[in-house]
């Protein structure tokens, strides 16, 4: 493979190339996404985020590896959207702790309008504590998406989840093209994408390729791509889902950094269950983001000293605010 050709940012990527990107042998598929990161993020730095739920569980929609699905017994207890009080206090902790992004999640299938004033609200109070702001809230209308905008919201989340040829499989209260017409709108709206998926489901290797197709050829490509490892949850329809092979989830990561070069891949959902030799190997292989903090909506996360301690050691620096108070 032409790895000056590969480190073209405005390249599409067809579903065999992303396939044959596979099919490298791994120490190859490493030394590529490796140099493709150093070119476009030469100082190294990794993102910190922070995730709250701002408003847990009483979800309609049946995607099978989520918990926070009313038709599923899983033990998560749904709750009313937080007071901005509590918000601000947990966005300031996550300052102090380190985090430069805060993300407020909503177990909602789409937003009311008041709810949209509602997190408006909570965006401006954030950001005016000098936070970077994401939300994933379900699918928008574009009269959301840009009053979202208008309060100073600079990221929206809405992932893809998986290949569009397996997503019926996985979830069927929405359709993939929901999806789309969602990122449109937040793209229209002049906000940054947030944009990726979960590995670990049962998708095929060609539609994992599929899935990294179509987030590389979103025009353009997300800003943010956090790639998920599923964590089976009991009481999900995929709780009983066989483990990836962890070096398939690397060359995953590698992947998305050769395919979309200028984007923060993100380790998200997961990542406690890989290990540190594993997480190491993805910072290796690109990743450069990870969600910061001890819980990621309703699923545990690695403790922030520990996710320090292990930056140290792999002598990478987080990306830092300029009032964090932590010691490692």
């Amino acid at each position: 493979m032409n790895t000056t050709h590969s480190l073209n940012s405005s390249k599409s990527w067809s579903i065999q190339e992303v396939e044959a990107l596979y099919e490298l042998p791994f120490n190859d598929l490493m030394t590529l996404a490796s140099k493709t990161h150093q070119t476009f993020f030469p100082e190294g730095d990794i993102e910190l985020a922070t995730l709250l739920s701002i408003k847990t569980g009483g979800c309609p929609e049946d995607c099978g590896y989520c918990p926070q699905a009313a038709r599923y017994h899983t033990g998560v207890t749904a709750t009313k959207l937080m007071e901005l009080e509590e918000v601000l206090e947990a966005a300031k902790s996550a300052k102090a702790a380190g985090s430069n992004r805060f993300c407020m999640g909503a177990a909602w299938r789409e937003p009311k309008d008041r709810d949209i004033e509602k997190v408006a609200e909570m965006v401006r109070e954030v950001k005016a504590l000098g936070l970077e702001t994401c939300a994933t809230l379900g699918m928008l209308e574009a009269t959301q998406a840009q009053a979202l905008k208008d309060a100073g919201l600079d990221y929206y989340n809405h992932n893809l989840d998986t290949s569009e040829d397996f997503y019926g499989a996985v979830i069927k209260t929405r359709e993939y093209q929901d999806r789309i017409d969602t990122l449109t709108h937040v793209r229209h709206s002049g906000m940054s994408v947030c944009c990726g998926g979960i590995i670990g489901m049962g998708e095929t290797r060609r539609q994992r390729a599929s899935l990294i197709s179509r987030l590389a050829n979103l025009n353009p490509y997300p800003e943010s791509v956090p790639i998920n490892h599923l964590v089976p949850v009991a009481g999900t329809p995929l709780e009983h889902q066989e483990p990836l092979d962890p070096l398939e989830f690397v060359r995953t990561i590698a992947i998305a950094r050769i395919s979309m070069p200028k984007a923060r891949v993100r380790l998200s959902a997961g990542r406690q269950a890989l290990g540190r030799a594993v997480q190491a190997m993805c910072f290796m292989a690109g990743a450069n983001s990870i969600f910061y903090g001890e819980k990621l909506l309703t699923t545990g996360n690695p403790e922030a000293q520990e996710d320090l301690l292990l930056l140290k050691e792999l002598g990478l620096h987080p990306k830092m605010n300029q009032t964090a108070e932590i010691a490692v």
